[in-house]
């Protein structure tokens, strides 16, 4: 079985995110979208409601597992079976910083990391952008699924 991990802090999950997942549960056997826990970062939703929402966003995905961690990726590809990891690639300074993960991750313990190029429809979203815009009460709702787009109106209200 091919499973692949697509990690991130999904506060919140963006539709980037969910193509990237899309594309690769059709590479793969099984897809498992993980929020990598930081306990040193607070973000605006918390790890059970980030969950919640990534649960509903791929509802629809058959082979999209969710779940969540904290440590190293690789400790939990290790666990869980997973051959590789996937990493969406926006602009060239994301790929600087994921080569060097990517590296390391296979120094580590063997794990590959698979690129994955932003479909330019979201090349220019990213979390923290949509958080930023929702507070001042801009439209986000091109961006995120409509899980996030309500739980964002809830939690900035």
């Amino acid at each position: 079985m091919r499973r692949v991990l697509v990690p991130g802090s999904f506060d919140p999950v963006t539709k980037g995110h969910l193509d990237i997942a899309e594309r690769a549960a059709r590479l793969a056997d099984e897809v498992i979208f993980a929020i990598a826990v930081n306990p040193a970062k607070r973000g605006l939703f918390t790890t059970d409601e980030r969950l919640a929402m990534l649960r509903e966003a791929t509802a629809d995905m058959p082979n999209v597992r969710v779940d969540s961690f904290e440590g190293l990726t690789v400790d939990y590809c290790k666990a869980n079976g997973v051959t590789a990891v996937v990493k969406g690639i926006r602009v060239a300074s994301d790929f600087d910083y994921e080569l060097q993960m990517a590296q390391m991750n296979l120094g580590l313990a063997g794990v590959e990391t698979l690129f994955m190029t932003t479909n330019p429809l979201y090349s220019f979203i990213a979390s923290s952008l949509v958080k930023e815009v929702a507070k001042w009460g801009g439209d986000v709702s091109a961006y995120v699924p409509d899980v996030v787009a309500r739980r964002l109106a809830e939690k900035l209200a």
